[in-house]
């Protein structure tokens, strides 16, 4: 059996390290060995050998002993058990912000990690992705969606055992979906604990499973589902529909249903926050002599003044012409931007004219 290590060591402190320091020490490298975190073959390992350091050096009591006798101290003194409930765990995974705590290094070190996946599971999310016009971004819109569904099973109502089967257990593990074993580990005993082969967890025989849903509780369908896009939204707006996911195993709530919204292209609006814009294109004549021109915005037709003398790239603003907020009252502003278009393939009359103009201006070239 490979030898223990020095507890310090372990952790990288010294032997008058503080609790403190020896706390900081174990939130550290506990960061980079969380088995969620770091996939490599040997962090799950390290995670052990760390957590089991700090639960003996954070605690005052089984520190002393190790100092005086060293391993021999713990392990003739202490159950597996005792040296893990004692430890805070709670708080430094708390800091970590990670879901991962002291029952899963409990059951890293006891075998019970696996066997709780078979406990209620909360089923899993769905996602949709809906496209929807701008039109009907800026003022909201009533959908109707088909998403897969998974139905309850009529033949054992959810529970995933065939009705013949009913109350029956797995003679492997009588019901109890582990098996356990007792081991000795020099002066020390302890329950080992792993997922019962025969029957993976469940606690009943294999052939008692339903056969209509393969022991899931559940059949695949689909169904419809009506939604209300709100005023305003904008490309990856997410709408979350509660219990709409697929369905819980072993008794676990339903997951949810997230609808992403994503807004298609206009072929004339580009937008900007609850902004739009457009261009718009006029002759010399129009630009130099002033003009009115109908725009579209999103309500309709809105007329626009374009006086006199407007040169090319001119922005005017239609206000509140824009999509409305998503988050309270009013709505963005719709720009206009003017360009005067250059004739071509003039007639004979119009080079006319435009030559007539030319010499009345004195062809004039004005450089900034």
């Amino acid at each position: 059996m490979t030898e223990k290590r020095d507890y310090y060591d372990v952790l990288g402190v010294s032997r008058n390290a503080s609790k403190e320091d020896i706390k900081k020490a174990y939130r550290e490298l506990a960061l980079k060995y969380h088995p969620d975190r770091n996939k490599s073959p040997e962090a799950e390992d390290k995670f052990k050998e760390i957590s089991e350091a700090y639960a003996v050096l954070s605690d005052d009591e089984k520190r002393s002993q190790y100092d005086q006798y060293g391993h021999a101290g713990i392990d003739q003194r202490y159950t597996w058990d005792d040296i893990f409930r004692g430890a805070d765990f709670g708080s430094i995974f708390r800091d970590l912000g990670s879901g991962f705590g002291f029952e899963d290094i409990f059951d890293m070190f006891f075998g019970g990690r696996e066997r709780r996946r078979y406990g209620p599971q909360k089923g899993s999310d769905l996602r949709y992705d809906l496209e929807v016009s701008l039109q009907e971004a800026a003022f909201g819109t009533n959908k109707e969606i088909e998403i897969p569904s998974s139905e309850t099973c009529k033949v054992c109502h959810g529970s995933g055992v065939s009705p013949s089967f009913v109350n029956k257990k797995c003679s492997n593990c009588n019901g109890m979906g582990e098996i356990r074993q007792t081991r000795k580990m020099g002066f020390m005993f302890y329950t080992e604990t792993r997922t019962c082969p025969v029957c993976r967890g469940r606690g009943i025989p294999p052939e008692s499973l339903c056969k209509n849903c393969g022991g899931t509780g559940y059949t695949q369908g689909r169904k419809r589902i009506k939604l209300r896009i709100p005023t305003g939204v904008d490309s990856g707006y997410m709408l979350r529909l509660n219990g709409e996911g697929e369905p819980g195993s072993r008794g676990g709530p339903k997951g949810d249903l997230y609808v992403v919204v994503q807004v298609e292209p206009h072929a004339i609006f580009k937008r900007d926050g609850d902004d739009i814009a457009c261009d718009a294109y006029i002759s010399l004549p129009q630009a130099a002599l002033g003009t009115e021109i109908d725009v579209p915005t999103l309500d309709g037709k809105a007329k626009l003044r374009i006086p006199e003398g407007t040169q090319t790239g001119t922005m005017f603003r239609l206000k509140n012409k824009g999509i409305p907020h998503l988050q309270g009252w009013g709505r963005g502003d719709q720009f206009v931007r003017v360009n005067v278009q250059t004739p071509t393939n003039l007639t004979k009359r119009q080079k006319e004219l435009l030559t007539e103009l030319a010499k009345d201006m004195n062809g004039k070239v004005t450089f900034r």
